[in-house]
């Protein structure tokens, strides 16, 4: 059987999923509404969307959600009030003020920082876990999930496929690579880039042989804003409210499930190469690739194996 792929534009960039399938067109027809259908459940910039309803009645009253939802959200709190992490799902007020990566992005007055900090406090997120309902205490608090979302997607889309048989496929939402099983078109581990910060879209620096695992890659290359000559990235820091600043110019978190990935690749972002790697050498199941803005790459130990030359 050969494989089959589909792409479309979603979730401000380009999926793309690739199975091998007797039933391939219907699956990745099935699997595109499923990934509309989440996307719309957690979308901070959709109106409509189930999390900013939360976001709408913050200070009024809960909110009963979804329970993916829900289970989401409570995943991002555990995570953002964890020690040390540069997580923090409270911090809608700030991303809306850059509002980085859109058309009407700028720089805010020092004030506007101040006010979007007071209202990023995850402590007060409260969660009532029998009725499934989310609220917010400070009117104004908006949830951001956009450092979760992706990998909880690619998850939900993996375990779907497997569900209905699926034994080879690469999930593709753009800087985060989810796959299944080997590629049957080589019939070897799959092949998955890290893309080169400072060259143009599909340059590498390192390529990680990967099977049954996510590859989540974030960059302070992927959005950014220019303002009298001084570039801003779009990866906030959670105490100042300006954008991070150390040597980091990407972290790859390879795991097995892909929104562990995109937790570990923000809670590490704001820390140096040391610390990050001792960290990860720390948790089971995850492993890191660094890249510095003096172009150092730093791995840790267990992703030695992974590695192509």
């Amino acid at each position: 059987m050969p494989f089959c792929s589909s792409s479309e534009r979603l979730m401000g960039t380009t999926i793309s999923i690739s199975l091998v399938h007797d039933r391939a067109d219907c699956l990745l027809r099935q699997a595109f509404d499923l990934l509309k259908e989440l996307e719309f459940r957690f979308n901070a910039n959709s109106a409509e969307s189930e999390l900013m309803e939360i976001n709408y009645l913050a200070g009024i009253a809960p909110v009963k959600v979804h329970p993916d939802l829900f289970e989401l959200i409570e995943l991002g709190k555990f995570h953002s009030l964890s020690e040390a992490s540069h997580l923090n799902i409270t911090i809608g007020p700030l991303v809306q003020t850059w509002r980085i990566g859109f058309s009407d992005a700028h720089l805010p007055s020092p004030e506007q920082i101040k006010q979007g900090l007071s209202l990023t406090d995850p402590h007060f997120i409260q969660l009532d876990k029998t009725h499934s309902r989310v609220f917010l205490e400070k009117k104004g608090m908006k949830l951001d999930l956009g450092a979760l979302a992706k990998g909880y997607i690619a998850d939900k889309i993996k375990l779907y496929l497997q569900g209905e048989g699926v034994t080879s496929a690469l999930i593709n939402l753009g800087g985060n690579v989810l796959t299944i099983g080997e590629n049957k078109a080589t019939h070897r581990a799959w092949r998955i880039g890290i893309q080169n910060p400072k060259l143009s879209r599909g340059k590498h620096l390192a390529v990680l042989s990967i099977t049954n695992q996510s590859v989540v890659t974030s960059g302070t290359y992927e959005r950014t804003l220019k303002v009298k000559g001084k570039t801003y990235h779009h990866i906030l820091d959670r105490k100042t409210g300006y954008p991070i600043e150390n040597q980091l110019v990407s972290l790859t978190i390879v795991s097995d499930k892909s929104v562990d990935g995109e937790i570990w690749t923000t809670r590490l972002f704001g820390e140096t190469p040391a610390s990050i790697l001792a960290q990860v050498e720390k948790q089971r199941g995850i492993e890191c690739l660094i890249v510095t803005r003096d172009d150092h790459i730093f791995y840790s130990s267990g992703l030695v194996k992974n590695l192509l030359q």
